[in-house]
C-alpha cells in the first residue's frame, strides 16, 4: 500500500521522550513526502471527537514539532480511559458496561484517510495496537513505559529519566535521614515490575530495596537496619516498588475504576509503620508518584525516543506492519507484537545489578 498519510497516537501515561518520539516520526515521515496527524487523547480524538472543539485529529509539520524534544508529556495528551477494547460506556440504567470499539475504530481510521498508524504506548497500548494490527490496519508500536516492564526491548524511553530523578531525591534524603537518625522509606512507581525500585536504591546507595519479584519478609528488613545501628550506622534508605508484596501476601490496591487498570500505592506506609514498630526508630515515607514522570528527559531518553521515531517510520517505508520497533544495543530492531503484547518484563532474579546490590550488602528483606 502507498503510504500517503500517517497517524501517531501516545496512550497510557505519560513519559519523558513521547515528544522526541512525535518529532521524529514527523520529520523522518515528511523527508518521504508522507503527511503526519496525531490522534488526540489516545484514541478518544476518533472515537469522541465532539469532545475536542479544535478536532480530533491535529495536523503535524516541522513548524508544529519545533523544539519538543525537550519537553515532558505530550503533545497529543494522552489518556488511560480510552482502551478501545474495553471503552467504558454507561447505559440506560446508570449501569457501565465495556465493550469492544475496535472495529468502529478501523472504520473511522479509514474513514479519515489514515494509512498507518504509529502507536506509542506501554503495554496495554500496545495490546491495542496488536488487535488494530490483526484487524488490518498497518500499524507500528513504540515502546513507552517509565516502568521498563515491556518484553523483547532493552530498554524502554522515560525509564531512564525516571530512575535519574528518583536517585537524586534519594541522595537528598541521606542527609536527613542521617540528620534525625530516621528511616526513610522512598515509594517509587513501577507496577508490578522492580526496575526503577532496583536501579534506584542501587545507585542511591540505599540498604533495603524491595520489589515486587522478591515478596519481603518484614523482619528481613528491619534485621538490617538493626545491624546497622550495631555498626553505628544510625539512619537507613528503604526504597520500595508500589507493587512489592510481603511474603504470603498482596498488591495494595488503591482503587479500579471502570476503562482502567487497577491503582496501586501505599506499601510505603505501610512498610514505614512496621519497621518504625520493629526497631523502634522514628520512620518517614515519601512518595514520588507522578514526579517520575514529569519533567525533561535526559540526554539518554531523547535519543532513543529519537531513533525509536526514526525507526517507526522506516519499517513503514519497508512495508512492516504488525511489529513494534525495540532496542537491542547497538541497534533498534523490529519484533512482531504478537510476542509483546499482554507480556510483562520483571526483574530477573539472577540479574546482574541484584548479584551487585547483594554484594554490597543491600537486603532485599529475603
Amino acid at each position: 500500500m502507498k503510504i500517503k498519510r500517517i497517524a501517531i497516537s501516545t496512550g497510557g501515561g505519560d513519559a519523558p521522550g513521547l515528544n522526541a518520539v512525535i518529532r521524529a516520526v514527523v520529520l523522518a515521515a515528511n523527508q518521504r513526502g508522507w503527511e503526519c496527524v496525531g490522534i488526540r487523547d489516545g484514541y478518544n480524538g476518533l472515537l469522541m471527537p465532539e469532545q475536542f472543539p479544535q478536532g480530533g485529529l491535529i495536523a503535524l509539520n516541522r513548524d508544529r514539532v519545533r523544539g519538543i524534544t525537550h519537553l515532558g508529556g505530550t503533545i497529543l495528551g494522552t489518556t488511560n480511559r480510552g482502551n478501545p477494547l474495553h471503552y467504558p460506556v454507561l447505559n440506560a440504567d446508570g449501569v457501565y458496561e465495556e465493550i469492544d470499539r475496535t472495529d468502529e475504530l478501523v472504520e473511522r481510521f479509514r474513514a479519515a484517510g489514515l494509512d498507518a498508524l504509529i502507536a506509542i504506548g506501554g503495554d496495554g497500548s500496545l495490546e491495542i495496537a496488536y488487535a488494530l494490527a490483526q484487524k488490518g490496519l498497518t500499524v507500528i508500536g513504540v515502546p513507552k513505559t517509565i516502568d521498563n516492564d515491556l518484553d523483547k526491548t532493552v530498554a524502554t524511553f522515560g525509564f531512564h529519566t525516571a530512575v535519574a530523578f528518583a536517585t537524586e531525591c534519594t541522595d537528598r534524603l541521606h542527609s536527613t535521614a542521617e540528620s534525625h537518625q530516621r528511616v526513610i522509606v522512598v515509594e517509587v512507581m513501577g507496577r508490578y515490575a522492580g526496575w526503577i525500585a532496583l536501579d534506584t536504591g542501587v545507585a542511591g546507595s540505599a540498604d533495603v530495596i524491595l520489589i515486587p519479584e522478591i515478596p519481603y519478609d518484614i523482619n528481613k528488613a528491619a534485621e538490617k537496619i538493626k545491624e546497622r545501628d550495631r555498626h553505628g550506622r544510625d539512619f537507613s534508605i528503604v526504597v520500595v516498588a508500589e507493587g512489592a508484596r510481603p511474603v504470603g501476601g498482596d498488591f495494595i490496591i488503591q482503587g479500579k475504576a471502570i476503562g482502567q487498570a487497577e491503582r496501586l500505592g501505599g506499601v510505603g506506609q505501610q512498610v514505614a509503620s512496621a519497621l518504625q514498630t520493629l526497631t523502634g526508630k522514628e520512620a518517614r515515607v515519601v512518595v514520588l508518584g507522578h514526579l517520575l514522570r514529569g519533567g525533561s528527559p535526559t540526554a539518554y531518553d531523547r535519543l532513543i525516543s529519537l531513533r525509536f521515531g526514526a525507526a517507526a517510520v522506516r519499517a513503514l517505508a519497508e512495508v512492516q506492519s504488525g511489529i513494534m520497533v525495540a532496542l537491542d544495543p547497538p541497534n533498534v530492531n523490529y519484533v512482531p507484537l504478537a510476542q509483546v503484547a499482554g507480556r510483562m518484563k520483571q526483574v530477573p532474579l539472577d540479574c546482574d545489578t541484584i548479584l551487585t546490590a547483594r554484594d554490597l550488602g543491600v537486603s532485599f528483606g529475603d
